[in-house]
């Protein structure tokens, strides 16, 4: 009898030691779901039921124990969490504010973190897809979507003071979509708003749904040298990446999904991807319009890595049919360009450059039926920038004022870029 209770003992010790450890408990909340993550010490097996009446998520954790307090505060969707631990089993009850769609997963280690439970609480709203009447109506504005990278359980890219690259890019993001809106015609789209992650389709899908004109992803990613540093402009390229900075770039943009916590489903069938395919190469060719258009404008006033352009197959950039864009405004890893991407005088003078290549190849590639396509085909007369141009001599050789000039161009400078289209007055 004393031999049974030693090896039950000793069961029951070797049990608990090897049972997984609830280690915390992180919570993000975005626009249309918020998410739980739970961090773990191993794979679990786990159960996840709904009850009603009042809403609640039970989650039943087997081998498991809870090693510390778990707690939520001021969410809109999760009232409080309860937990409870019995015969080596953990209980949580996320007690709800009203009935929410639930689905949950568990993830592998991936970079700093391991195991985690994520379960998601999706709120039932309907996207506002804009119409084709809306769309296409004349002396429409252009719609430029702002996608700040990373966020939530992803923050990107750490300088070396701390800085999380996902809290850049959404103030980057948030100045580039003021300066977007003062521009008459142009209106910006911000995709993430808060602290919270979005996986990279759903990112220019939102896009797609509101009639986006232009994609512009914002970054600003580490490299293993400390050394490299300025601004750059990509797109994508199914072929290869163009340096061997941006297919570093693209290998650690494309892992966000895993640390930000997606399941990856591509069940695209073969019809469907040579239409895809049909349809991306035509944006592409705009895509290189536009971005060599900003290229062009930063590298007037800041530093850019080598041309400061490049291309390499970026996941976030494979909209079927929107011209798309990556821009790195620098790297965080160099403690030169963390200290300039936290400085608001610099973001001004960024997102003003941004701004005026934006502006440009709009004006150089107007989508029908806007207020750009309008204002381009009312004023016939324009002039494309050349090597030498100046702004005065423009003025002084048509006859015109260098005001007058700027003013419908709506320019903020004397500045001129190869390329640039000018239109001047009748």
């Amino acid at each position: 009898m004393r031999k049974l209770f030693v090896l039950l003992f000793i069961m029951l010790f070797f049990v608990a030691a090897h049972a997984t450890k609830i280690e915390g408990m992180r919570v993000w909340t975005g626009p249309d779901h918020t998410r739980a993550v739970f961090d773990l010490s191993d794979a679990a097996d786990y159960q996840l039921f709904e009850l009603q009446n009042p809403p609640r998520v039970v989650i039943d954790l087997d081998d498991s124990k809870l090693v510390s307090s778990l707690m939520v505060k001021d969410n809109q969707d999760i009232k409080k969490v309860r937990f409870s631990s019995k015969n080596n089993k953990v209980r949580i009850v996320l007690d709800l504010h009203d009935e929410l769609k639930t689905k949950s997963f568990l993830l592998k280690p991936t970079g700093e973190y391991g195991h985690r439970l994520v379960v998601d609480l999706n709120r039932d709203i309907k996207p506002q897809i804009k119409t084709i009447a809306e769309v296409t109506k004349p002396n429409r504005d252009v719609i430029v979507a702002i996608d700040a990278g990373h966020g939530g359980e992803d923050p990107g890219a750490i300088g070396a003071t701390g800085t999380h690259e996902k809290v850049i890019t959404l103030n980057i993001a948030k100045a580039l979509a003021k300066k977007i809106d003062a521009q008459q015609g142009m209106q910006a789209l911000i995709i993430r708003t808060g602290d919270y992650y979005i996986k990279h389709r759903e990112r220019f899908e939102k896009a797609r749904e509101q009639g986006a004109d232009l994609f512009v992803s914002i970054h600003a990613d580490a490299f293993h040298s400390r050394d490299v540093n300025g601004a750059s402009v990509y797109i994508l390229s199914q072929r290869g990446a163009s340096s061997e900075a941006a297919k570093w770039l693209a290998k650690s943009e494309n892992k966000s999904d895993q640390i930000g916590g997606v399941v990856i489903e591509d069940k695209q069938d073969m019809l469907s991807k040579v239409l895809y395919d049909l349809s991306q190469n035509a944006a592409l060719e705009e895509s290189h319009k536009a971005a060599k258009a900003v290229q062009g404008s930063l590298k007037q006033v800041v530093k850019l890595h080598g041309n400061g352009f490049g291309q390499a197959n970026f996941l976030v950039l494979k909209s079927p049919d929107v011209p798309s864009m990556l821009i790195e405004t620098g790297y965080i890893s160099n403690p030169g360009d963390e200290k300039k991407l936290k400085d608001p005088s610099h973001v001004d003078k960024l997102t003003l450059q941004i701004t005026e290549g934006i502006r440009n190849y709009f004006y150089q590639s107007p989508p029908p039926n806007t207020w750009i396509a309008a204002q381009a085909k009312s004023k016939k007369i324009k002039h494309v920038v050349q090597s030498g141009d100046t702004l005065s001599d423009i003025a002084s050789r048509n006859g015109i004022s260098m005001a007058a000039i700027k003013s419908i161009n709506n320019k903020s400078s004397n500045n001129l870029m190869v390329g640039e289209v000018l239109y001047l007055p009748n």
